[in-house]
């Protein structure tokens, strides 16, 4: 039995939860989501907590595999009830000479050292707001319910300009730690 999966998951007041045909629908302040969840897990909503069980009659025979989506599917829906209550949030800082970055609604607009500024286009569950100061790095600061929609498109971000290990230029996350080497003038003589 799977450690994470066996730990019950809190509703919120304000937050609610179904179960129907398999599909887990979970509503609040800050939006909807839904998921798939195989017929391998049980779901059971009661009390105020949601339980996840293994169904031992349908996967019998491949316990690992109905072990593996024990825990999988109860992170996925602590993460969809975190999400519809609070919120999550990521912050991506430009660092370099000349970059830049501004939104015009959901779209947004890099200047990234390359011939031509480049248009990126943010799914609408996403809220997105930049700030440019003088004399510190450019941030964007990314808001929405669904935690893996928001990381797929921080990746998707980040993959424009990745920070390089000799100046560190590029788009990272915020408080993220680039392992910077020595250039060629360091080397031994």
């Amino acid at each position: 039995m799977s450690r994470i999966g066996k730990l019950p998951i809190s509703i919120p007041a304000g937050v609610t939860v179904t179960h129907k045909d398999d599909i887990v629908t979970v509503k609040g302040p800050k939006g909807e989501l839904s998921q798939y969840v195989n017929p391998a897990i049980k779901v059971a909503i009661e009390d105020g907590h949601v339980t996840l069980e293994e169904n031992t009659e349908l996967m019998a025979d491949n316990t690992k595999q109905r072990h593996a989506y024990h825990g999988l599917y109860r992170a996925l829906l602590n993460n969809m009830v975190v999400g519809v209550s609070e919120g999550y949030k990521k912050t991506l800082q430009l660092v370099g000479v000349g970059y830049r970055v501004s939104n015009t609604g959901n779209v947004l607009e890099f200047a990234l050292g390359y011939s031509h500024s480049i248009l990126f286009a943010l799914p609408k569950e996403i809220k997105v707001e930049t700030k440019s100061e003088r004399n510190q790095d450019p941030l964007i600061m990314l808001e929405s319910c669904d935690k893996q929609l928001l990381g797929q498109v921080c990746a998707k971000i980040r993959s424009l300009r990745k920070p390089e290990p000799y100046k560190g230029k590029g788009i990272r996350f915020q408080g993220e730690v680039v392992r910077r080497k020595s250039g060629k003038s360091a080397s031994a003589k």
